[in-house]
């Protein structure tokens, strides 16, 4: 059974974000399943910082897309997903390829809802976990 309460597909999440910092960036939605989205974003000079490693904000912009996403599209039919807290633990540099981010909810509640993202390199290593916690606002 699927989490998703509004339509939702790799295409959708792209053409959401058009001209936006996840497109500036070069995040590419990859899959959703039906609980869970995968993207990755490139390690290439829009996303290092200067000692050649992916720049952590640009791990946490991936986190946080990921999950606000993932609130976004389980919420109900006129409701909205607002950040409230994030986190992230550095755990690995990548200094080329792409870093992939997978997120599932671990609470999806009718005020809260809290999502659990991993970041991996191209080997599988993992880079970076995140968990993020979203408001879900009814409509006024």
């Amino acid at each position: 059974m699927s989490l998703w309460k509004k339509p939702i597909s790799v295409e959708e999440l792209t053409a959401i974000h058009h001209d936006t910092a996840v497109q500036r960036l070069g995040i590419e939605f990859l899959e959703v399943g039906p609980d869970f989205i995968r993207a990755r974003v490139p390690v290439d000079t829009r996303t290092r910082q200067p000692y050649g490693l992916l720049h952590g904000g640009v791990s946490v912009v991936l986190a946080e897309t990921l999950g606000s996403c993932g609130a976004a599209y389980s919420c109900p039919e006129g409701h909205r997903a607002v950040g409230l807290d994030i986190n992230a633990n550095h755990l690995k540099g990548a200094t080329s390829g792409w870093v992939t981010g997978i997120t599932r909810p671990v609470h999806v509640g009718r005020t809260t809802q809290v999502w659990h993202i991993d970041l991996t390199n191209d080997a599988g290593e993992l880079t970076c976990v995140s968990r993020i916690t979203m408001a879900v606002l009814a409509p006024r």
